[in-house]
């Protein structure tokens, strides 16, 4: 049985939604799964392909790229299953939070008009599924566990008008024992509480870096207000207190210094989290016997947390379902309607994330690095990740892309920078060479499997291959890896297995044979503008518009020439189907000025743009060479630099003329 589950919006990409509050709350992290007779062929976030970060849109290139990459139509799938209950759409439908088409009464309808309209399909209405969306959170963490039987606990910001749920698993069934009401939701909860740390929603992941810097005591009165711990596991919180922060500090603006209130308001927020959970599952622990543990939602993402209750005791063995977030629901809702049809075949444990577009063979990764030639050099090696090895240990900071993007918000070393991981100083210099974000925020080790044990204390675990949970580095060890060893001693370790990415466990290898350490720095293969690179075409973006040392594809290294600006008038500028340029007139203190900008469908993030560039994209057609399109130009350059700062904003795109 094929089934295909789908998280994300109704729309696709170049349209604008009405109400962008509903659809980028409610709707985001859009992806496609498929599975086949329960096991996954193929997975990817829509923001990989379409590089629209958290993509709140309908996962439309995602699910072409898991349907036609297996040599399949729409037709040949048996079930394509939403990450929300029908209800609920259908409610969205009436409230007219969803798009309406002609004759769509149902939500029902609207998906089914949405695959004619975008992938040419009639599929007919029973092949179209809704799974509940804390369902959809559960059947991913349980049923993808490998455990026979277990307590599943999800949590997130909301998702059918709930936030979490608590289930027992067993076999092929999940019985349900306390849905979380929305009001109580922890997700939201965190997000609110650290907006006035000048943070917002996909901001959590920065706040709990910055946690162990803060002292929790010092505000633990005033989140102890916020929260009431219940009887039999649950809680209230009281989100008007959190306006109580205003007698602390005053809400930071975005870009202003962050001090130390910020951090002991960022640990005692971190605090109540891990004070909250481990409350729900002491209390279900203690009912149900349950000795096992799988967790899913997007709170689930906080490393932080993870290791807290890795190392409580409570459990002997925790599985977290490593793509936690909403796109994880699309695999949970293709796996929660196989388990309905075919309860006996469970599907297998997840072992590796490595399920997206491959690189390319050989040949096709040599064509597309060729199309760079006038701006990069290209050298075929014998041994990647030997030759990617010895340039990391001589200092070099590089891209690394093999084999199958990764599904979820983790680079595991198909879509990587790597680096030493020893030099303290290396935080600082990736920061300024790629990540331009902020010092405090840690960067994650990889180590062989085999060695993890003498670098990190695991908790009892064998390996960590999804860089899902924070533990301690040995403490003769820390000094040692200075680059990603957080504040607190601890790291946010992945295990690399031989078995399942032998080439990356080959690259850390031979930096272990050379250095006598055989652990990497690895971060996400992007810079703080987009989503992880996902095509070659994204690798040498990225590297040309950072100051990444070189690039390792395949089997290939990339280096910069030292070319003039006007090497780049031999590129095409087109803009995403997300991207509009608008020219508008808006009132300024002076009376009536025109306004030119790039704007986004998503969020209406705004990029201005001066008259000379706007003059540019509005002829730009995505065929003529940015040489073409300048020869009004008055400062050809400094349009060219313009035009390279928007690309590095990722607001349009630049490509070789010779490269779709």
């Amino acid at each position: 049985m094929r089934v295909l589950g789908i998280s994300g919006g109704h729309e696709p990409d170049h349209l604008g939604y009405p109400r962008p509050a509903f659809n980028a709350i409610s709707a985001h992290d859009g992806a496609a799964v498929l599975l086949e007779d329960g096991e996954v062929v193929a997975a990817i976030e829509q923001e990989r392909l379409s590089r629209l970060k958290h993509s709140n849109k309908a996962p439309l290139q995602a699910m072409r790229f898991c349907v036609e990459g297996q040599g399949l139509r729409l037709d040949d799938i048996e079930a394509v299953c939403f990450y929300i209950s029908e209800a609920w759409c259908d409610d969205q439908l009436k409230r007219g939070l969803l798009p309406i088409g002609p004759e769509a009464r149902t939500a029902r309808d609207v998906m089914r008009q949405l695959l004619r309209a975008e992938l040419g399909v009639e599929l007919p209405p029973e092949r179209i599924r809704f799974v509940k969306h804390h369902t959809a959170h559960a059947a991913s963490a349980f049923f993808c566990s490998g455990l026979d039987d277990s307590l599943v606990l999800t949590l997130d910001g909301c998702g059918d008008g709930e936030s979490g749920s608590v289930s027992l698993g067993s076999g092929s069934k999940l019985e349900p024992l306390r849905d979380i009401p929305e009001r109580d939701s922890l997700g939201m909860f965190y997000v609110q509480t650290i907006r006035f740390l000048g943070y917002g929603l996909f901001d959590e992941y920065k706040v709990m870096g910055l946690a162990p810097y803060g002292d929790p005591s010092r505000h633990r009165a005033l989140f102890q207000k916020m929260v009431t711990l219940l009887p039999e596991g649950a809680w209230v919180i009281d989100f008007d207190r959190i306006l109580g922060l205003h007698d602390v500090l005053s809400p930071r603006a975005p870009g202003e210094a962050i001090t130390q209130v910020h951090k002991d308001v960022a640990a005692a927020l971190q605090e109540a989290l891990e004070t909250i959970v481990l409350h729900c599952l002491g209390y279900f622990r203690r009912e149900t016997g349950q000795e096992n543990l799988c967790l899913s939602g997007g709170v689930a993402h906080n490393c932080t947390m993870n290791g807290k209750i890795l190392r409580s005791g409570l459990f002997k063995r925790v599985f977290v379902q490593p793509a936690a977030h909403d796109a994880g629901c699309a695999l949970g809702a293709a796996v929660a309607v196989h388990m309905r049809e075919a309860p006996g075949r469970r599907p297998p444990a997840i072992e590796h994330l490595y399920w997206g577009r491959p690189i390319g063979a050989r040949g096709e990764v040599r064509q597309a690095l060729e199309a760079w030639r006038d701006l990069v050099t290209v050298e075929e090696l014998a041994d990647a990740p030997r030759a990617a090895a010895e340039l990391i240990a001589e200092g070099s900071v590089i891209g690394w892309a093999q084999g199958r993007s990764e599904f979820g918000p983790r680079a595991l070393g198909n879509r990587s920078i790597v680096a030493d991981p020893r030099p303290a100083q290396n935080k600082d210099i990736i920061n300024a060479m790629v990540k331009k974000r902020e010092e405090f925020r840690p960067f994650a080790p990889s180590v062989i499997e085999e060695a993890a044990h003498e670098y990190f204390d695991l908790g009892g675990a064998d390996a960590m291959p999804f860089m899902i949970f924070t533990v301690p580095v040995r403490e003769d060890k820390r000094q040692l890896l200075g680059a990603v060893t957080h504040v607190n001693g601890t790291a946010r370790v992945q295990t690399v297995s031989a078995r399942t990415n032998e080439r990356f466990w080959r690259l850390i290898r031979a930096f272990g044979d050379i250095t006598g350490v055989p652990v990497v720095l690895n971060t996400s293969f992007n810079n703080n503008a987009e989503p992880i690179v996902d095509s070659v075409d994204d690798c040498v973006t990225c590297f040309l518009t950072t100051r990444l040392d070189c690039l390792v594809v395949g089997d290939y290294l990339v280096r910069k020439r030292a070319v003039p600006l006007t090497a780049y008038a031999a590129l095409v500028p087109e803009l995403p189907a997300f991207i509009k340029l608008i020219s508008v007139r808006g009132r300024t203190p002076g009376g009536y000025a025109l306004e030119r900008a790039l704007v986004t469908t998503y969020n209406e993030a705004t990029y201005p743009v001066s008259a000379a560039v706007f003059e540019v994209l509005s002829r730009a057609d995505g065929q003529k060479r940015l040489g073409e399109l300048l020869d009004d130009a008055a400062d050809r350059e400094a349009v060219i630099t313009e035009l390279i700062e928007l690309w590095s904003q990722r607001a349009l795109r630049l490509r070789p003329a010779t490269s779709g």
